[in-house]
């Protein structure tokens, strides 16, 4: 009877953080975000200007992106579409128990894997799909009332929530099923394109089976010294990211890797080798590779000579975003208009989604609207990511970042670098791990240096 009781308590605890975490970032989520129509918006590469051409064309009050002056023209509905499409992945609650722990849900405490895991959903996209998709339904996922989607989830929320509390069952969402979603693609190739979209969202599903899944990603913090509950630095993140990618044995995973630099610099033969590397004999393809860069922005504050640079990044298609965020919170930068970041916020706690059930809905992993910050606000330690197809393209992106990194550093060091050759050249300690011990001594260090070293959790 204790320990039932003291699962009681647990239980109404979480839902009390759910709550509060809830009503303090739903304001954030309602909030319309306004684009100036004067300067280009830059988002993963892509360029999009709203320039003025019908002042009498007004935005739709329910997109949550609003440009100044009321004004509405170029290719306002592209962009909604583009940001749309990105994979939102956020907190959820009353998914399977984690393995070790009483949790059922990560509000409060794994914003940051949030941030990774969009990330690298970035990158399957653009293996999988090309920077040039976009999910046909993405300006669908908005009810077509006055209320916003966020106002309505916030409704479903306190629903959910007294309903919980008096031991009622949530009400499901109705969704739009895959075969009514299927019927609308007119080929072969759109519904390919169908058919990845649902199995990267479904690879980052909160259970235990999920490849990039939560549950997955705990398993391979532990190694680390984390365990569930615990606050993840974008560096930890980056480096759990890479043993998830390595030890998935899906047949559809076996043509990419991930490689995160050392002490701010990528070696080329490494990441090369990584890239030739294949577990099938007769498979002579370059493997593509996510290079993940943890870097620090500044000291205790972000360094505004930065700006540019992380500017230049983000205008490059092949960038996959950034996991950084404001100090104590995680966000997924994606792009910037002037001097403010265009970013994804993983702090709403949503309701567990069963991504094993063959139609389940897409909408609540799509976000309806961007945010933007001021980039002083930006916490100076994060992970930058880029996606390269093959070797070729690897070396193709390293020549054209290092002439970004020279142009930026002026008189500064470089925030990172590419070298020639690999790190044992340089007398580092491989980072070759065998199946036993997932991370090596070397990296256990570092990850523990990371973790003291990036945000704190209050």
């Amino acid at each position: 009877m204790e320990a039932t009781g003291t699962d009681e308590v647990d239980k109404l605890k979480t839902k009390f953080i759910s709550a509060w975490n809830n009503m303090k970032y739903s304001w954030v989520l309602k909030t319309k975000t306004y684009f100036s129509r004067n300067s280009p918006v830059l988002l993963l590469g892509k360029c999009y200007h709203f320039k003025y051409e019908d002042e009498n064309k007004l935005l739709p009050a329910r997109s949550g992106c609003t440009i100044e002056d009321h004004v509405i023209a170029g290719n306002v509905e592209e962009f909604r579409k583009d940001f749309i499409s990105r994979i939102w992945l956020t907190y959820r609650e009353e998914f399977p128990q984690i393995e070790g722990s009483a949790l059922t849900t990560d509000c409060g405490w794994g914003c940051t894997l949030r941030t990774g895991q969009m990330l690298l959903a970035q990158g399957l996209i653009l293996h999988f799909l090309g920077r040039a998709w976009t999910w046909p339904d993405a300006l669908n996922i908005e009810n077509s009332d006055s209320e916003s989607w966020t106002s309505n989830t916030v409704k479903k929320f306190t629903a959910s929530f007294e309903a919980s509390l008096s031991g009622e069952r949530e009400l499901k969402t109705p969704a739009v099923s895959q075969k009514e979603t299927i019927r609308r693609y007119s080929d072969d190739h759109e519904m390919r394109n169908e058919i990845y979209h649902r199995k990267i969202i479904s690879w980052f599903g909160d259970s235990p089976l999920a490849l990039f899944g939560l549950h997955q990603l705990i398993e391979y913090g532990k190694k680390s010294g984390k365990k569930a509950g615990d606050w993840y630095g974008p560096a930890v993140v980056a480096h759990i990211l890479r043993k998830a990618v390595e030890e998935a044995r899906h047949p559809d995973l076996q043509g990419i890797t991930i490689y995160v630099a050392q002490d701010c610099t990528v070696y080329s033969s490494d990441v090369i080798d990584k890239q030739c590397t294949s577990m099938a004999s007769d498979n002579t393809d370059d493997k593509a590779v996510i290079i993940l860069i943890p870097v620090r922005l500044g000291g205790e504050r972000t360094n505004t000579d930065y700006l540019d640079f992380v500017k230049g990044i983000l205008s490059l298609e092949y960038c996959v975003g950034i996991i950084g965020g404001k100090p104590k919170q995680s966000y997924y930068f994606a792009g910037f208009q002037d001097d403010s970041l265009i970013y994804m916020d993983p702090h709403y706690c949503q309701s567990f989604v069963d991504v094993s059930i063959k139609d389940f809905p897409l909408e609540t992993f799509h976000c309806p609207s961007p945010k933007k910050m001021s980039f002083r606000k930006m916490d100076p330690s994060c992970t930058i990511g880029f996606y390269c197809r093959n070797v070729q393209d690897f070396k193709r992106a390293s020549e054209e970042i290092t002439k970004m990194l020279k142009i930026s550093s002026k008189e500064k060091y470089p925030l990172f670098t590419f070298v020639n050759g690999h790190s044992r050249d340089y007398d580092f300690t491989s980072t070759t791990t065998n199946e036993e011990d997932l991370f090596s001594e070397d990296e256990k260090k570092r990850l523990k240096r990371f973790s003291t070293e990036e945000f704190v959790l209050l």
